[in-house]
């Protein structure tokens, strides 16, 4: 299968070349690979050049936008840069970050998945992160289903039916509702072990601490879904006060009336997809 790869990418230089160079050496190697230099203040547009250079396939694309870490529109921005300078010749399309490393087989079982499950549209492996003991540990969210939004691939006919990748904070739960919604299924791949070289989240801005809370008001989820999935949320990461912050930034965006992601159809869809959820992992 023919496929693309996006890498946004910001002050990467620590990280970039090892991700690259996983990329090199897949089995089944892309199509194309864009990587977007996001206002980078230190090498790695070098780094990006010195790959492009040696390797056609690859291209660099500059943007400018916040030097600040945000997740959210930040990197979709960047994303949508890279997706801009893309064909519609693809089987299927993968946002990567660019401090990965992935098994020289990633790309190979992702096309093998999706070639002999029709109905998937999203796809990846698990996260791995170096314990305090240098050792690679899974560390995957409570929800094994979920593809984690660092290394998603996404098939042509999923990726056009959910328009794309919201711009916004929560996207990458929102394009799996999306996926659902329109019939699409979800698959992890827990043989694909892909090496985070730095832990999620390091380096986020603090204004980032009310963006899950306003996330989940756009998503059309409402109080009661909010506070269980903050609460959740919360104990996972034994933390209490982001619980609180969650609250506080849905409060923000309801009070400001932000519009939300998805229109009233998608919403119900995503509500009860949530209820139930809530009630099978309850009872």
């Amino acid at each position: 299968m023919n496929y693309y790869i996006v890498i946004p990418a910001h002050n990467e230089e620590a990280f970039l070349a090892f991700t690259l160079n996983s990329i090199l050496e897949q089995h089944l190697p892309p199509k194309k690979v864009v990587v977007v230099n996001d206002h980078s203040t230190d090498q790695t547009e070098a780094i990006i050049d010195s790959y492009a250079e040696a390797h056609p396939f690859i291209e660099k694309v500059n943007t400018s936008s916040s030097d600040l870490h945000l997740p959210g529109s930040k990197v979709i921005n960047a994303f949508n840069a890279g997706l801009a300078r893309l064909d519609q010749e693809f089987d299927f399309i993968v946002k990567l970050d660019a401090d990965l490393i992935l098994p020289r087989e990633y790309f190979e079982k992702i096309s093998h998945i999706f070639s002999t499950h029709p109905t998937v549209g999203i796809a990846g492996g698990f996260f791995y992160e170096k314990d305090d003991k240098g050792r690679w540990r899974r560390t995957h969210p409570m929800d094994k289903n979920h593809v984690r939004g660092a290394f998603k691939a996404y098939t042509r006919a999923c990726f056009e039916a959910i328009g794309g990748l919201k711009n916004a904070m929560g996207w990458d739960t929102l394009d799996e509702l999306l996926a659902q919604y329109h019939g699409f299924e979800l698959f992890t791949e827990a043989s694909l072990e892909v090496k985070n070289l730095r832990p999620i989240g390091m380096a986020y801005d603090n204004k980032a601490r009310f963006l899950q809370g306003i996330a989940m008001y756009r998503m059309g989820y409402g109080f009661w879904i909010t506070a269980i999935a903050s609460l959740k949320m919360a104990m996972a990461k034994k933390k209490p006060a982001f619980f609180l912050d969650n609250l506080r930034g849905f409060y923000k965006a309801r009070r400001e009336g932000l519009p939300l992601l998805v229109d009233e159809d998608e919403k119900e869809f995503i509500r009860q997809f949530r209820w139930r959820n809530i009630r099978r992992k309850l009872f």
